[in-house]
């Protein structure tokens, strides 16, 4: 699975807007659209789906999972959930 919030950052990362990201995937600009303005998990037809992690991959973007691990070399960034805050004292 795949947020609207990593292929948004996918795409950051990578200096790419939707259009680019729609020719390299193959996939509508309209439908690139509605996938990143999704709320959580991006949902869609599995092809579709596929065309664009593939092509973000392709691009140099490594997808990594809930609790899963980031294997290969490059920077990156890995959204977590943040640390509870304690009252102030």
């Amino acid at each position: 699975m795949m947020t609207a919030a990593q292929m948004r950052a996918a795409r950051a990362l990578l200096g790419m807007d939707q259009k680019q990201l729609a020719e390299l995937s193959g996939v509508s600009l309209p439908t690139i659209q509605r996938m990143e303005a999704s709320e959580g998990n991006v949902r869609g037809v599995v092809d579709t789906l596929t065309k664009v992690v593939e092509a973000l991959e392709r691009a140099g973007v490594q997808l990594i999972g809930d609790d899963a691990a980031s294997v290969g070399g490059g920077r990156g960034v890995r959204l977590r959930e943040p640390a509870p805050k304690t009252p102030p004292e």
